[in-house]
């Protein structure tokens, strides 16, 4: 890969993948404007590596504390913290089964339609505007329980399909829900990491039976996505805590005509 192709891959990604605007919008548009080559599945490996990194170091404290607490629950003693892993690792079951189902009958090509992609990119934003406009800022993740972190998760995996915004529609459900703006985001983020591990890990898998070369392009992608979705994460977290999430509805009625532009033209 060229450095520019590095670059631009690296900080797409990174910044999508925290902000409820919809990588896969935007991945779609880049072959488009620059008809690159694809980058390469180990990449792809090492991008979701460098999301992950990014939650696992800004959110060091709750990891933490969730690896406490599922030690302290194999060990028979329920905390909050145990209870909020268990809620995490349940919510993690829906995107998995929706995910086999989608591979097992072929939907994959839904990744490279542009109209899944504008429409519900478009749609997903009227949903995160009406969760909220509705949802009460009332509860933490203190509150939360399993039909709510179920409900959550049922949500994220609808990220599956393009366009949708995996941190955009669990946000909304959240919202919903009743949950405070950063909360929503904070649990978002954290019922991100079985996702991301869980889909870096599947492309691992098919780019070994591939025979993809991992090479030092991947490397240096993976370390650009990395601070790319640091600066996203924090980007993300002082908004929602000062503003309501129109500037991203916004955004994504934008980039969705623009999609429909370049669909039918």
């Amino acid at each position: 890969m060229s450095i520019e192709q590095i670059i631009v891959l690296a900080v797409v990604q990174g910044i999508t993948e925290f902000l409820p605007i919809s990588s896969s919008g935007h991945l779609v548009l880049i072959p488009y404007l620059t008809g690159w080559p694809d980058q390469g599945q180990f990449t792809d490996v090492m991008v979701h590596l460098g999301t992950l990194l990014a939650i696992l170091i800004y959110f060091w404290r709750d990891v933490i504390r969730l690896i406490g607490g599922a030690f302290e629950l194999l060990q028979g003693k329920l905390t909050e913290e145990g209870k909020l892993a268990v809620f995490i690792v349940v919510a993690t079951i829906p995107a998995i089964i929706f995910g086999l189902f989608l591979k097992k009958f072929g939907f994959a090509e839904l990744e490279r339609s542009v109209g899944v992609v504008a429409f519900n990119t478009f749609f997903y934003g009227i949903v995160m505007l009406v969760a909220d406009m509705v949802g009460k800022q009332v509860k933490t993740m203190q509150n939360m329980t399993l039909f709510q972190a179920v409900f959550i998760g049922v949500a994220q995996a609808l990220a599956l399909i393009p366009g949708t915004s995996r941190s955009g529609i669990t946000m909304s459900a959240a919202r919903f829900l009743g949950f405070t703006r950063t909360e929503s985001a904070r649990f978002s983020f954290l019922l991100g990491i079985p996702a991301m591990l869980g889909a870096g890990t599947l492309t691992l898998g098919d780019a070994l039976a591939a025979g993809d070369t991992i090479s030092a392009d991947s490397f240096i992608c993976a370390g650009l996505t990395f601070f790319a979705g640091l600066a996203a994460i924090a980007f993300l977290m002082a908004i929602v805590k000062r503003v309501s999430f129109l500037p991203f509805v916004i955004y994504r009625m934008v980039l969705s005509g623009f999609l429909v532009v370049l669909l039918y033209t």
